[in-house]
């Protein structure tokens, strides 16, 4: 009797803790939502609160009846009175569940931050996976119902923001509705308009220094003249971490070293790391898979971005020409679809209508938009044209000298972090 008193006593006790733990404000408002079918409890980190949401979205927003699944976003808080940051992520949403996550202009700002995880990513993936209902239109009615959601909760200033494909995705939110924020910033994203669009290939050939290029050729020569000693290494790595690929090793390894020069200036690498044309075997391969890891090019258990590039965001081709005779593929078109894709995805046919639509809207139009793109990224050949942005009260474009596809804010100089916040803070404060 008396351990059935403490049993009852203890989940008394309990029961009390689990209840006082989620009755916050923000808790009860959230779990009231439409449409939340649950909220989870996240520890606070780098906020007085954090919780992770799963949404149900509709398949197709403008046919409800096609069915639904539940998209996570994780609620990031800092007060009711304050702006909030819309996170319009292009992936999957797992980095926003850790302690330390802080985007730049929520930690400036003191702002909420609400980071939605893009459809088809993570935990937001419906079942059974139809890729007709994964294209840009659809993502952007999501963040905007995840918008309406949070209106009453939010009812300050919004900024919506991402990085790489989320830099897109804040482009293309910010077309389909306009209204939905007061300001976007957008980082490093591209806009192409081919699955090959054409445009990346030159500017490699004229990034940097004659020096730094010349330096990465000699690099990618050596290691295909090597490739009879090499390839048997990189098979053997490949196999080690069970990579499987829809092509044979020895194409493999040509993408790899095709891709290389991409990678090197996409992440700011210096050349001064790339070992030297008479190193070892291993000390070459150790490099290159640092720089490109095989399993971009493997079978994953999650394509959707490889989906998107083939049907609307387009992607980038590799230029052969230079290693003739020493790749054992003729040349690279065309490996997107063929490597990339799921077999339940090879149908898909590319329409550059998105990338022709938000090119026409922000030259049509003036909304409160920075564009931060780094000089060296190969990514900013496909960055919006500098003339969208001449005779505009509000769009505004920074370019940072040298810079990767790590720019930011906080990576420019003094002076230009000093002017976009002068411009961010004036929009939202009037200041």
């Amino acid at each position: 009797m008396r351990y059935l008193k403490f049993t009852f006593a203890f989940f008394a006790l309990l029961l009390a803790g689990l209840t006082f733990a989620g009755a916050t404000e923000l808790y009860d408002r959230l779990i009231a939502l439409k449409g939340v079918v649950s909220v989870e409890e996240l520890e606070k980190g780098l906020f007085e609160e954090r919780y992770a949401v799963m949404f149900e979205q509709p398949l197709d927003h403008r046919r409800p009846g096609k069915g639904h699944f539940e998209q996570r976003f994780v609620v990031a808080h800092t007060g009711f009175d304050r702006p909030t940051v819309l996170v319009t992520e292009g992936y999957g949403g797992a980095r926003a569940v850790g302690t330390r996550y802080r985007e730049e202009l929520s930690e400036h700002l003191n702002a909420n931050q609400v980071f939605v995880e893009h459809r088809y990513f993570g935990e937001s993936t419906p079942e059974p996976r139809n890729w007709h209902y994964l294209n840009a239109e659809q993502a952007a009615a999501d963040l905007h119902a995840v918008r309406e959601a949070l209106r009453e909760i939010y009812p300050e200033k919004w900024v919506a923001t991402g990085v790489s494909k989320g830099g897109e995705n804040s482009l293309i939110y910010r077309m389909y509705y306009p209204e939905d924020v007061d300001v976007t910033v957008a980082y490093v994203g591209p806009v192409c308009f081919g699955v090959e669009d054409g445009r990346h290939e030159p500017f490699l050939d004229r990034v940097g220094t004659d020096e730094e290029r010349a330096t990465i050729r000699e690099f990618q020569t050596e290691v295909l003249k090597r490739r009879k000693e090499l390839v048997p290494l990189f098979d053997e790595y490949c196999k080690s971490k069970s990579y499987t690929f829809r092509t044979n090793i020895d194409e493999v390894f040509d993408l790899c070293v095709l891709e290389y020069p991409f990678s090197i200036w996409q992440w700011g690498t210096a050349t001064s790391l790339i070992p030297a044309p008479d190193s070892p075997h291993q000390e070459l391969l150790d490099h290159l898979i640092a720089i490109v890891s095989p399993d971009y090019f493997a079978v994953n258990d999650e394509p959707s971005f490889f989906v998107q590039a083939q049907r609307e965001l387009g992607y980038y081709g590799y230029d052969t020409a230079p290693f003739e005779g020493l790749l054992s593929i003729r040349d690279a078109r065309g490996y997107l679809p063929r490597i990339m894709l799921p077999d339940d995805a090879r149908n898909i046919r590319f329409s550059d209508g998105l990338s022709r639509r938000i090119v026409s809207f922000y030259k049509a139009n003036d909304p409160k938009v920075i564009c931060i793109y780094g000089e060296n990224d190969p990514w900013s050949a496909a960055m919006p044209d500098s003339t969208l942005f001449e005779g505009k009260a509000n769009m505004k474009l920074f370019v940072e000298p040298g810079g990767s596809h790590r720019a930011r804010i906080k990576t420019q100089s003094e002076e230009v972090q000093a002017e976009i916040w002068e411009v961010i803070e004036g929009w939202l404060f009037g200041i």
